[in-house]
């Protein structure tokens, strides 16, 4: 029987206080393992000081370019949209400072990030990944998402043909990161079932997962009044899901399919221990740009 080893990731750590909460049950009483903090959050502090009191939950960036204040330039306000961010790109030397900048507030806060994702996946940009890709290299950062959903559930002949359709865009995503000596997951699963996560739904996914290391994308967040004044479309989802990682039905699927759940930073000591030796002069990748 292949080994399933799956990393349960909550995205928008540090997003509000209650959703911070809500990510610490689904980790102490459910299946997350893992968690993408984001350093320019309202409630990054907060964050901060849960992640030091649980040493258990893995933690990674969550790379923002789109919602709230820059970091790069205090005042300033990112794109309030994906589309907004896409009608007017960053070039690599702005996002480039933007990510190091948060990478460098997570370090400044005792936190070694152990994955790099973005907020809205604004990785896929072809410009946004390089920057990703660098500061990886950089910060040795040895896993980034890889925000490509597995069609699970579906019949192998439409499944093999959603993986043609996204080839021309995979196969780069994934050379880049392997310059780097950067890995990523087998196959991404959540993008889907943002907003609609259930625990029938959870269970369903549990029961078709393929061998392999694979990352479950989720929300999890209590639905307080900090949630339900913020500008986001996950409110109440937020709290259906943190329910439904946390049920008895989901910890037996997993149980049942003989899953390993882990975190990022268990993945990052084995890749750390196999991975070739690099170097680093400790140059900023900034200063190499013209």
């Amino acid at each position: 029987m292949a080994v399933k080893r799956l990393v349960v990731n909550a995205d928008d750590f540090g997003f509000t206080p209650d959703v911070n909460e809500g990510i610490l049950r689904s980790h102490l009483e459910g299946i997350v393992r893992s968690t993408s903090l984001m350093a320019n959050g309202p409630a990054f502090e907060h964050a901060v000081q849960i992640a030091h009191r649980h040493p258990s939950l893995g933690v990674g960036c969550h790379l923002t370019l789109v919602q709230g204040e820059s970091l790069a330039s205090p005042g300033a306000q990112l794109p309030r949209s994906a589309s907004r961010l896409l009608a007017s790109p960053p070039t690599l030397r702005e996002a480039l400072r933007e990510f190091q900048a948060q990478i460098e507030a997570l370090l400044n806060h005792g936190i070694q990030p152990s994955h790099l994702d973005t907020h809205q996946h604004v990785h896929l940009l072809p410009v946004v990944l390089e920057a990703v890709a660098t500061l990886a290299d950089r910060f040795r950062v040895p896993w980034i998402r890889k925000p490509f959903d597995t069609p699970l559930g579906v019949s192998p002949v439409l499944r093999a043909g959603l993986a043609l359709a996204i080839r021309p865009w995979r196969i780069p995503f994934e050379e880049r990161l392997r310059r780097v000596h950067c890995r990523t997951s087998d196959y991404f699963a959540g993008f889907v079932g943002t907003g609609a996560m259930d625990s029938r739904w959870l269970v369903a996914l549990l029961a078709g997962l393929p061998g392999g290391i694979g990352e479950l994308m989720c929300h999890p967040g209590i639905c307080g009044p900090e949630l339900r004044r913020a500008e986001t479309r996950l409110k109440q989802s937020r709290e259906i899901e943190m329910h439904a990682l946390c049920s008895d039905e989901v910890r037996r699927a997993v149980a049942e399919h003989g899953i390993e759940l882990l975190s990022y930073r268990d993945l990052a000591a084995d890749a750390e221990a196999s991975a070739p030796a690099r170097v680093r002069a400790g140059s900023d990748p900034l200063d190499q740009m013209p």
